[in-house]
């Protein structure tokens, strides 16, 4: 049945707009996945950028360079961004500046122990370096919940190769379907070797943010591979072995250590413990220790053996593995 002009033009017509909604909508996809991905690498504060892309803030030129000077400036950037606390140097300087004010403070209103002086000056060191530590803590965990999934990473890598996607689809994978703290770190691994940086370049920024034996392995591992060939879906799998056998000796350690550890901590409650129970109890007991010189004395030389008793212990009962 011969087909009229009519109905040709009416086909026709309705293939150039099929063709060119087709197209609007290849475009449009494509402007969302890179918006996404733009938007993903703006919303990782911690993330280092890469050399060529970093801005220096312009306040605070005086108390940069006197950090560089002393080397603690790029040490305390590096803490911050290990830590995935959404702080700069700055604000870290500022709490901790006004730890130490706070404890002056706190030592002229509250009743010395030994001495005001003395007391002014431990309240301020122990509260103004509280930011710091607080940092280190999380640094501690973040490192430690990064180490825990990375065995899992290195085989969905191995799986996705095996697949026949490329390396970089892999990381993008991993990068989606696993959580954070990996999620977040190779979801920047794959936006800088992505937006032009080289591989091994992406590599050590990733090696130098997660400061793990592990990862230095990893990179080693798909640096070598790159360069010289083989198998590295194999090379990872066996990686993720090592890394779960190193995790399992961990955990015989630990529970080897265990006693160490409650022996440390029952000795460090039970002095400040027997010494709140006898004020509650007998109030005036410890009361001519406070008044007199040489009481104090002795209180300030079993804080400094307690404190010096529990580093002790946490050397002898800290196996690294």
């Amino acid at each position: 049945m011969p087909v009229s002009f009519p109905m040709f033009l009416i086909l026709f017509t309705f293939t150039l707009l099929s063709v060119a909604m087709g197209l609007k909508f290849y475009e449009w996809w494509r402007k969302r996945e890179m918006s996404a991905r733009l938007r993903s690498l703006a919303d990782q504060p911690e993330a280092p950028p890469t050399p060529l892309l970093r801005e220096k803030v312009p306040s605070h030129q005086r108390l940069e360079q006197w950090l560089e000077r002393l080397s603690l400036l790029n040490k305390l950037e590096k803490l911050v961004r290990q830590s995935g606390v959404n702080w700069n140097v700055h604000g870290l300087l500022v709490l901790m500046s006004a730890g130490v004010l706070g404890g002056v403070v706190a030592a002229c209103l509250l009743p010395p122990v030994v001495d005001r002086t003395w007391t002014g000056t431990a309240l301020a060191v122990l509260l103004g370096l509280t930011p710091y530590m607080f940092l280190r803590r999380q640094r501690t965990r973040r490192l430690a919940a990064f180490e825990e999934q990375f065995p899992e990473a290195l085989d969905f890598l191995a799986r996705s190769m095996r697949a026949g996607h490329a390396f970089t689809i892999s990381l993008r994978m991993v990068s989606e379907d696993l959580p954070d703290p990996l999620g977040i770190e190779f979801r920047t691994l794959f936006n800088e070797q992505n937006l032009g940086a080289p591989l091994e370049t992406a590599l050590q920024n990733l090696a130098d943010r997660v400061p793990l034996l592990d990862v230095r392995f990893f990179v080693s591992a798909v640096t070598l591979q790159k360069q010289t060939g083989g198998n590295l879906g194999e090379i990872l799998t066996r990686l993720a072995q090592v890394i779960r056998e190193r995790f399992r000796l961990k955990g015989q350690v630990k529970a080897a250590s265990a006693h160490g550890r409650v022996t440390s901590l029952v000795l460090t409650i039970l002095p400040v413990a027997t010494a709140v129970l006898m004020m509650m109890v007998a109030p005036t007991y410890l009361r001519t220790m406070l008044d007199d010189p040489d009481g104090k004395r002795l209180i300030a030389g079993s804080i400094a053996a307690q404190v010096f008793g529990q580093w002790v212990i946490r050397k002898i009962i800290r196996i690294k593995v």
